[in-house]
């Protein structure tokens, strides 16, 4: 399939709606990537401004307490999925909420004075605001969503961010093979396990990937190709290297957004902004494009209903959101 058919379906030319105006973020990430608008291009940031005025940034940004978080502090993320703190968090970030705003500035000061280990750097489910998270309590795929959004809002620089990110270089395990005279600095079963958790590396890859090339350290470039080979050596859903039985069926099911989960779509943007393509991906890639409707677009299949402070997209219908990766992973591909 051309780009140009991918742009065009049945009954419509697919770019057309996505420009419309019912999802900001979907609408400014279109002139960005597909079209190839410029920064500073006046309907780019007409479509930007529209992020944090309507749609579900500005929703989500209207329900937050005054001291930066959702609900009650200490639920920033048990007892609370998908509506604490963390998850808005989350969300705000896929969204490109803007980062100079003094809300977004203050959910990511609370999740760092709640969640981070101030000693590690790593990022626990359980905290406090005058202790930070719990050493004995931290999470890989949390640490790795919070630096990706920290880094997404302009905090790179910071050096609790810096401390996050080397966290998920030096423990980020990467190995498919039982290991278990390691050890590791989380203690839950579900990563703690003979080899570790797919969520954590693709989540670490993300939070990697969202650092700008030419600022990544020798140890960074390293860790992030591991965690490509982790999933290429293994066609990147399989359970391990030649084997033909699916590790994660359920990433066939495309969505946004993922959460601590991931997808195939999402998995492959990462690989092709992080390395380009490889052969060994393209089996997935067929697997995504095998599920573009007549129309062009693509369906929601893996959201998480009525779980979230707004609506989102519902599952089985048409999705603004997965259709815009669709094509962005086609737009990535050698042409």
């Amino acid at each position: 399939m051309s780009r140009d058919q991918a742009l065009r379906g049945e009954g419509g030319d697919v770019i057309d709606w996505l420009l419309e105006e019912d999802d900001p973020t979907v609408r400014y990430l279109t002139l960005r990537h597909l079209l190839k608008r410029k920064a500073g291009d006046a309907e780019v940031e007409e479509a930007r401004g529209a992020i944090m005025r309507t749609g579900p940034a500005a929703k989500i940004l209207a329900r937050q307490e005054a001291e930066g978080h959702w609900g009650r502090p200490e639920d920033f993320y048990m007892r609370s999925k998908y509506k604490g703190t963390v998850w808005n968090l989350i969300l705000l970030a896929e969204l490109h909420a803007d980062p100079r705003d003094e809300r977004v500035r203050k959910a990511c000061e609370f999740v760092l004075r709640w969640s981070q280990d101030p000693v590690s750097g790593g990022f626990s489910n359980l905290g406090s605001g005058e202790e930070g998270g719990r050493a004995d309590k931290l999470l890989p795929c949390l640490t790795a969503n919070m630096a990706f959004c920290l880094v997404r809002f302009g905090m790179l620089q910071d050096p609790r961010v810096q401390k996050a990110l080397d966290w998920i270089i030096r423990y980020q395990r990467f190995d498919l093979a039982p290991s278990p005279s390691r050890e590791w600095p989380y203690q839950y079963d579900r990563c703690w396990r003979d080899h570790t958790c797919r969520s954590s590396v693709a989540k670490a890859l993300k939070a990697l990937a969202e650092v700008p090339q030419e600022q990544r350290p020798k140890g960074m470039r390293a860790a992030i190709e591991n965690a490509r080979e982790f999933f290429l050596v293994q066609n990147i859903y399989m359970d391990g290297p030649g084997s033909h039985r699916m590790a994660r069926p359920e990433w066939r099911r495309l969505g946004f957004p993922l959460m601590w989960n991931t997808d195939l779509l999402e998995l492959l943007n990462l690989l092709l902004c992080t390395g380009g393509d490889d052969s060994r991906m393209h089996d997935a890639e067929a697997l995504v494009l095998s599920k573009r409707m007549k129309n062009g677009r693509w369906a929601q299949e893996n959201r998480f209903p009525g779980r979230y402070l707004v609506a989102m997209e519902r599952n089985g219908a048409e999705s603004k959101w997965v259709t815009l990766n669709a094509l962005r992973m086609l737009e990535a591909l050698p042409r």
